[in-house]
């Protein structure tokens, strides 16, 4: 499954609706990967974001260490020992102002870099459910209010490309997120990012400064009775320098239960999916190594 060549992406407009519905929905349920454009969140915030993310990577490791938790999927530290050259801070639930501070906290942040960090995120969960409620309106369901408490889990991922030797290295092995979906702020000067097309070859695509790259995720795919494209991606060191990414994650309802939208099931369509909890199902893909959307047939 070797990179064939690169792709651009359908490009959405969020201040043109409902006249990209149609788009929308042919992007969700076709390719499962999407650009947006418009989505509000001011560039200077992206900027500023991207600065304090790299100044977070750049503490000591006794400083970063204190972030660590047991618990991957409660929100932690990933070091570089666990992972080779890729490090991640991580943040459950991004909605809660409480952990956000914990966060901070933890990492002794500024005053300035916690206004940073606690602006751009509250801006990214609105962009977050905004999108959400956009492709569920697509689809024809109506969205309004519905998506508001879901909680969101929030990465800041850094991967310490230094030497020529890492190019061709794959940095995060093929997956698909677990979630409804995810908003991705790329590194605009260092590529790598790849996503699975219809063909069942990876493709390349080229970061865009001042976008979010939307990737549908399992829960997405379950909770629209299989409408929705849960998209495969992976990471490949393209350069000998490092790469930052800011990834939030819109998990599952806030009693953490995944199961198809009623909407969605008839007798033309009959219910897919059985109900089914995000936290076990997410350690069930932990444990089995299958990370790629391999476990939703079981279900």
């Amino acid at each position: 499954m070797a990179t064939d060549q690169k792709m651009v992406v359908p490009v959405i407009d969020l201040a043109n609706f409902p006249m990209e519905s149609e788009k929308l929905a042919a992007a969700a349920t076709g390719l499962g990967c999407f650009r947006v454009v418009n989505h509000g969140m001011p560039p200077m915030l992206m900027e500023e974001m991207k600065a304090v993310t790299r100044s977070l990577f750049q503490l000591p490791a006794e400083a970063k260490l204190r972030s660590v938790n047991d618990n991957i999927h409660a929100g932690s530290y990933i070091s570089p020992l666990q992972v080779g050259f890729f490090e991640a801070f991580s943040i459950y639930d991004a909605s809660s102002m409480t952990d956000i501070r914990s966060f901070c906290s933890l990492l002794d942040t500024t005053t300035q870099q916690y206004e940073i960090i606690s602006t751009y995120i509250e801006k990214l969960h609105g962009v977050s459910i905004n999108i959400a409620c956009k492709v569920a309106e697509s689809l024809g369901y109506i969205s309004a209010g519905f998506f508001d408490e879901w909680p969101c889990f929030l990465r800041l991922n850094f991967f310490n490309f230094r030497v020529e030797e890492d190019i061709g290295r794959i940095a995060a092995p093929i997956h698909t997120d677990s979630g409804f979906l995810s908003v991705l702020q790329e590194d605009e000067s260092v590529g790598g990012f790849e996503i699975m097309n219809s063909n069942g070859n990876f493709v390349s695509i080229d970061p865009v400064a001042g976008t979010f790259i939307v990737n549908i995720g399992d829960v997405g795919k379950v909770w629209s009775n299989g409408r929705l494209q849960n998209v495969k991606h992976r990471v490949i060191c393209k350069e000998a320098r490092p790469r930052i990414t800011i990834n939030m994650f819109l998990l599952a309802a806030k009693d953490d239960k995944v199961e198809p939208e009623a909407t969605f099931v008839d007798s033309e369509h009959p219910k897919i999916y059985q109900t089914f909890m995000l936290n076990e199902y997410r350690k069930l893909r932990d444990t089995s190594g299958f990370r790629a959307g391999e476990m939703l047939p079981l279900l």
